[in-house]
C-alpha cells in the first residue's frame, strides 16, 4: 500500500507541483511507495514493460514515487491479489477482466468465445465505447481502472495424449481453466471438463495429470514454459484476453492529480508497447515453441463457432451482460449467436 506520513502527505500535497515545475529539486526519498502485482512471469514483455514505466514515473516525479512490482503471483493467488486491491494492502493490480469480474462483471465480456476475429476488432472495442463502459462500472466498485489494456493475445489450446482438432474432441477433455465463469460455461459447452486452477499451480496440475491440457496464448505459454509438460498446441483462436490496470481508488487519490496523471500516462503508454510487442512475439514463437518439442496444428475453427452458436451459450451470457454492454460488443465484434 502507499507509503507515506500524515506529515509527508501534507508536505507532498504542497511541493509536488514545485518540484514537478523544478527537475532539479530531488527528494531524499520516495513520499509514495506502491506495491504494483500480476500473475505473468518476470520476463514477459507486461512486466519488461512496466519496469521501464516505473523508471519514467520515478524519474517525472523527481523520485516522490516508487513502483516495487511483484510479478509471478509472488503475492499469493487471483482472489488473493484482488482482495489484497480492495483493502488498500496492494495498490495496483494487473490482471485480466475475466478473473476480476468476480468483482465487475462485465469486465468479462471481452472475453466472450469467438467474439474477435483479429486485433482491429479487439482494439475498437477496448480503446472505444465498450472500454468506456467497463471503466465506469469498475468506478462503482471503487477502483480506478486505466484507459488502456495489456494484451495477452488470443488463446490457443494445448493437449498432452492427443492434439484437439475438432469440437468433439473435447469431449470429457480435462482442460484447466482459470477461476472465471466464462471460461468455464465456454468449455463445458464443447462438452469437456473444465477444471479450475489458479495459474501459479497450474504448471504441477499438468505435470502430475490433474488436468489433460490448458489454454492460453503463445507468449504466456512461452514464459511459463508450458511446452514442458504439452506436447500438441492447437490454433483454436477461440478468445482473446487482455489485461487491465487497476487502482485501489483511496490509496491512488490520496495522491496528488499531477502525480496520478503521471503515473496513468506512463502506464498506458507501456500497455500500448507491449500490444507491439506481444504481437511481434506470437508471430516469432511457433519456431521457438516447435524447437521446445510443441507440435503445432492448425484447425477449422466455424466449427467450433458454430457449435457454440447451436448452444445456449450466447444467449445465457447477453442475458448476464445485458443489452447495452452486448450491444457495444457486437458494434466491434459483429453479430454473435
Amino acid at each position: 500500500m502507499i507509503s507515506t506520513t500524515r506529515r509527508s502527505f501534507m508536505i507532498t500535497t504542497g511541493a509536488v507541483g514545485a518540484t514537478l515545475a523544478m527537475p532539479s529539486i530531488l527528494t531524499a526519498a520516495p513520499q509514495f511507495k506502491l506495491k504494483a502485482a500480476n500473475i505473468m512471469p518476470a520476463d514477459h514483455p507486461l512486466n519488461t514493460r512496466l519496469g521501464e514505466a516505473s523508471k519514467k514515473i520515478k524519474e517525472q516525479t523527481n523520485g516522490q514515487v516508487e513502483i516495487e512490482i511483484f510479478p509471478a503471483s509472488q503475492l499469493g493467488t487471483d482472489a488473493d491479489m484482488l482482495s489484497q486491491l480492495r483493502s488498500g494492502a496492494l495498490d495496483i493490480f494487473i490482471q485480466t477482466g475475466l478473473i476480476v469480474a468476480t468483482l465487475v462483471p462485465v469486465a468479462a465480456i471481452t472475453g466472450v468465445g469467438f467474439a474477435f476475429s483479429d486485433y482491429q476488432q479487439v482494439w475498437k472495442a477496448v480503446d472505444g465505447p465498450l472500454g468506456k463502459h467497463i471503466v465506469t462500472a469498475f468506478e462503482k466498485a471503487n477502483l480506478v481502472a486505466f484507459d488502456k489494456m495489456w494484451d495477452n493475445g488470443f488463446r490457443q489450446t494445448t493437449s498432452l495424449n492427443k492434439p484437439i482438432l475438432s469440437p468433439a474432441d473435447f469431449k470429457g477433455f480435462k482442460i484447466r481453466v482459470p477461476p472465471a465463469p466464462l471460461w468455464t460455461s465456454l468449455f463445458k459447452s464443447f462438452g469437456a471438463s473444465p477444471t479450475t486452477i489458479p495459474w501459479g499451480e497450474t504448471y504441477s496440475a499438468l505435470q502430475t495429470h490433474v488436468a489433460d491440457g490448458l489454454e492460453n496464448s503463445l507468449a504466456t505459454l512461452y514464459f511459463a514454459k508450458m511446452y514442458e509438460v504439452q506436447k500438441h498446441l492447437s490454433r483454436t483462436n477461440h478468445m482473446w484476453d487482455g489485461f487491465w490496470t487497476l487502482a485501489n481508488r483511496d490509496n491512488f487519490e490520496a495522491m496528488p492529480e499531477a502525480t496520478r496523471e503521471i503515473i496513468k500516462k506512463h502506464v498506458n503508454e507501456a500497455a500500448v508497447a507491449e500490444r507491439a510487442d506481444v504481437e511481434k512475439l506470437n508471430g516469432e514463437l511457433q519456431a521457438n515453441l516447435t524447437g521446445k518439442g510443441l507440435q503445432f496444428h492448425d484447425v477449422e475453427t466455424a466449427g467450433f463457432r458454430d457449435t457454440l452458436s447451436q448452444s445456449p451459450f450466447y444467449k445465457e451470457w447477453k442475458g448476464r451482460f445485458g443489452d447495452e454492454a452486448w450491444s457495444l460488443l457486437e458494434a466491434a465484434s459483429g453479430k454473435l449467436g
